[in-house]
């Protein structure tokens, strides 16, 4: 070893000797650290850390409040041309970051500023690949990448999930690649998830401890979407799985294709890429988890160059209410007059948007239009009444004459699609969606996706896709018991977490549990009228759905009233409190104003919450409250008003299936 002299001034052998022991621990330090094989990021906060281990392959795992989430899991990549990576990796560089800034989210989903605040680790391997690591402190993400020339086709990714068997999770179970991703999130416990049972993200743990975490994935592009199947040994461990490729497809009906053949590989793609986040979102109790906004926070940033033309809003809805209107001089259905009607409605209550839903051309085709519909006329009458005009159309219809159907659309005055029975997330669908959005917003539409896969910060990056399905909503009313005030209570904490939900609220025909009845052409909802109002508040979609037909509005203008002008984006977003399938509260601020909303399953509940997160002075409180009849009809409300401070505690009995909304402004 050779010699090395340090010259440095020193005052006396004290500061020498003193200096010697520094270099010594400098030194070491480097050197364990040059032959470690374990990398270890920390949330900026200390609670949250995410390990990698290269020992033998690539294992993470996840701490959250110095316990244990996730044991060493493996991650890794099967990619055809390079079929050494991932498998035996040498370290080549090593890179962190820290950053401490926020996003001004385009449409705020959630909150107005957000801030992005995180340490992460870039680790190099050589032969072209890598792992990123990264860790706030409210989760943690890891994503794969490689660097190799042209391009590559990936046959499987490892993603490993070693929970522990008595966690319980909030899993929701799916059967087929082939779906509208609307299902129910039941509680079980992890251990008891068969390898043969698939389930959508996000799933949902709870620790013995009662942390949360909520996985999921997200900056998802040209890629297929990640499912989880559990493991027959009753460990609590679970494996990601992905569809194939298409190979080959036949029109099934009207709308679907099904799927005949797949290719043996799940993405042929780029070779220097970044491959989607698998994403951990890390917290104490079920009102955190509903605040987090992970999954936005990790989509790519905003790809459009001009984004002023995108109005988030409200939608008279046509489909749901079977176009049921009464009282009016003509017959109602599928035509002029009844659209005319529909943005009459719209204009008077200063909704933004009407949808012509099903019905206005053949589904299968977008050039069969229907000869009860002057097209021409209602888009000149919208216009006049500055009401925009959202066109459903299936995937299918539209793919066959993609950019034909914009021209035309954005000839008439057309605003938005509402894409339907896309019903996959292949690759090849998932780079539909995006060819969706570019082209929509060259056009300067907004876009709706139903049969939909979950939000995985998509939103962020084409912020003119406002909302998706996705989600078991309200439409299942017109055909099942399904839709209860428990799952509404669930959805928060579940689908939700992944970003904005197009569950379409607003039913004004009420009901109990005993005196629900299914009824396709007239639709009702479970749960009182005040647990449908707090719909508006609990439920996140910047583009937001009025579901019932304006004659039954009319028939309730306090509560159209309150509907019509609560906001559809938010300033700030705080969960007050909640407890998933049984009750949530939450508070939302809009400029200077504040809004509660709250619902319950069908357990009665007393209520009791401080409004200490106003500011000074003294509000004024508009609440809607379960009538002294609700038992009796589910309509029953009350209304209200209060003056209230930063040191107020409201207390409020919630009746079965019930629920309150309130408005707070500044005097």
């Amino acid at each position: 070893m050779k010699s090395f002299k340090i010259f440095c001034p020193v005052k006396n052998f004290r500061q020498l000797f003193l200096l010697e022991i520094l270099l010594v621990f400098i030194f070491g330090l480097f050197s364990s650290n040059a032959s470690s094989k374990e990398v270890m990021v920390v949330s900026p906060d200390g609670r949250a850390v995410l390990k990698l281990d290269y020992t033998n392959g690539l294992l993470v795992s996840v701490d959250f409040n110095k316990q244990q989430v996730m044991a060493p899991s493996a991650v890794s990549m099967s990619i055809v041309e390079f079929p050494e990576a991932f498998l035996n990796p040498v370290r080549l560089k090593v890179i962190t970051r820290k950053l401490n800034t926020e996003i001004i989210p385009v449409v705020a989903e959630k909150r107005s500023r957000i801030p992005d605040v995180y340490n992460e680790t870039e680790v190099w391997f050589k032969g072209g690949y890598g792992i990123k690591l990264r860790a706030y402190n409210d989760g943690v993400a890891w994503r794969l990448f490689t660097r190799f020339p042209d391009s590559i086709t990936v046959t499987n990714e490892t993603v490993n999930l070693k929970m522990a068997a008595a966690d319980s999770v909030y899993y929701g179970d799916e059967d087929n690649f082939v779906s509208h991703s609307e299902r129910f999130y039941t509680c079980r416990q992890a251990g008891s998830i068969k390898a043969e049972q698939m389930g959508i993200l996000p799933a949902v743990f709870r620790k013995g401890n009662g942390t949360l975490a909520a996985f999921t994935e997200s900056d998802l592009f040209d890629y297929p979407g990640l499912y989880l199947v559990g493991c027959n040994s009753a460990d609590g461990s679970f494996t990601a799985i992905f569809p194939k490729v298409v190979d080959l497809m036949q029109p099934k009906k009207d709308r679907d294709y099904g799927i005949v053949s797949r290719k043996d590989y799940i993405a042929r793609t780029n070779g220097t890429r970044e491959f989607p986040w698998r994403v951990f979102a890390l917290a104490d109790n079920e009102s955190r988890l509903l605040e987090n906004d992970i999954v936005y926070r990790l989509g790519s940033p905003c790809k459009l160059t001009e984004t002023s033309w995108i109005k988030p809003g409200k939608v008279a809805w046509d489909w749901w209410n079977n176009w049921n209107i009464s009282g009016v001089p003509f017959k109602a259905g599928i035509n002029t007059d009844t659209y005319k009607y529909y943005i009459d409605f719209a204009s008077t209550n200063k909704l933004e948007y009407v949808i012509f839903d099903e019905g206005w051309s053949k589904p299968d085709d977008l050039e069969k239009l229907n000869p009860d519909m002057d097209m021409d006329v209602l888009f000149a009458y919208a216009k006049q009444k500055n009401v925009g005009i959202i066109l459903w159309v299936t995937g299918r219809a539209l793919e066959q004459k993609f950019e034909s159907s914009f021209e035309k659309f954005s000839k008439w005055g057309c605003v938005g699609v509402k894409v339907d029975f896309l019903c996959r997330d292949d690759q090849a669908m998932v780079n539909f969606y995006e060819r969706v959005a570019k082209t929509a917003a060259r056009y300067h539409m907004l876009v709706n996706f139903h049969g939909a896969y979950k939000p995985t910060g998509f939103s962020r990056t084409y912020p003119n896709a406002l909302t998706r399905e996705g989600v078991k909503g309200l439409e299942n009313v017109k055909w099942s018991k399904d839709i209860t005030p428990a799952h509404d209570c669930t959805l928060p904490f579940t689908r939700m977490f992944a970003g904005a939900m197009d569950y379409t609220p607003g039913a004004m025909i009420n009901s109990n549990k005993e005196s629900f009845e299914v009824n396709y052409s007239l639709p009702m909802s479970m749960g009182t009228r005040c647990h449908e109002l707090a719909k508006y508040i609990v439920f996140e979609s910047p583009l937001q759905m009025l579901c019932d037909n304006p004659t039954n509005y009319l028939r309730e203008p306090e509560c159209l009233s309150f509907i019509a002008k609560v906001p559809v984006t938010w300033d700030e977003t705080m969960c007050l409190n909640a407890s998933i399938s049984h009750y949530v509260t939450v508070a939302r601020k809009k400029n200077n104003d504040w809004y509660i909303g709250s619902m319950t399953d069908f357990s009665a509940r007393n209520l009791e919450f401080a409004l200490s997160f106003l500011g000074e002075g003294q509000y004024s409180l508009t609440l809607f409250r379960d009538g002294a009849n609700v038992d009796r009809r589910a309509e029953d409300y009350a209304v209200e008003k209060l003056t209230v401070n930063n040191k107020s505690i409201l207390k409020l009995a919630v009746a079965p299936g019930g629920g309150f909304v309130c408005k707070l402004t500044k005097l």
